[in-house]
């Protein structure tokens, strides 16, 4: 059946929809694939052979403060080049692969979390009826990966706690885009060094005074200009995040 209810969750290309059943928990939209074909992913050809059917559940972004579920029947076609090789139709603009939340919900729960972090972005996700755990939430965002940024020019270095009082490590900021950037085994003068050395783009180290510190900066970087920071007090400047 269409949807003719401009407001309703808009239906995907390639689906019909044969069953609309909202309750207070949600909108159950049941469906079913359309195409005539599909296309194998060993060797690309289409194929018309259909093998089974069976049913797949995909999440889907809110309608009027519901959540909103996706039902669709999707059919396992054969391949007639490659010998005994069965393969399931994709679902369009719905979901990828073993996917069990649309594209467009997927995408929207990765930016909540790439601005509010884990645990916060799932509770705002839940307050918007697109529930979600912590757990999930930073998944999708390694998932999405990190965005190139251009090589760092002003870092600052001091020592910081992996656990406080046992284990310490060096943790390195890029101070324009105040943000972390690597996180180094030990306090020693050598793996300080070697980052810097392998960094030939800094040009600024504000770091603590200890002796370690100094020698790494003299040694792997010295055409930079070096900042001894005294209030740089064991901690990173204030707004920038160490990551769990």
């Amino acid at each position: 059946m269409p949807i003719s209810n401009p407001s309703m969750p808009s239906v995907p290309d390639g689906l019909h929809v044969d069953d609309l059943t909202l309750d207070k928990t949600g909108l159950l939209i049941t469906a079913r694939t359309t195409a005539a074909q599909a296309s194998c992913r060993v060797c690309g050809r289409a194929s018309t052979r259909v093998h089974s059917r069976y049913w797949r559940t995909f999440k889907d972004l809110p309608w009027q403060d519901r959540s909103v579920t996706w039902r669709v029947q999707v059919r396992r076609f054969r391949c007639g080049h490659c010998p005994g090789r069965i393969f399931a139709e994709r679902v369009p603009g719905l979901g990828t692969r073993k996917a069990r939340r649309s594209d467009r919900l997927a995408e929207a729960q990765t930016d909540i979390g790439m601005v509010l972090g884990g645990e916060a972005g799932a509770r705002l996700s839940r307050r918007l009826a697109m529930p979600i755990s912590g757990d999930t939430v930073l998944r999708l965002i390694r998932r999405r990966g990190t965005v190139p940024s251009p090589p760092p020019r002003v870092v600052g270095i001091d020592d910081w706690a992996w656990r406080r009082g046992r284990s310490y490590g060096t943790i390195v900021c890029d101070l324009e885009r105040r943000r972390v950037i690597d996180l180094l085994p030990g306090r020693s003068a050598a793996p300080v060094r070697d980052w810097l050395a392998a960094h030939p783009s800094v040009t600024v180290v504000s770091r603590d005074r200890s002796g370690p510190y100094a020698e790494a900066a003299r040694t792997g970087a010295p055409t930079a200009t070096q900042v001894a920071d005294r209030c740089w007090g064991g901690r990173p400047p204030n707004g920038i995040a160490v990551p769990s």
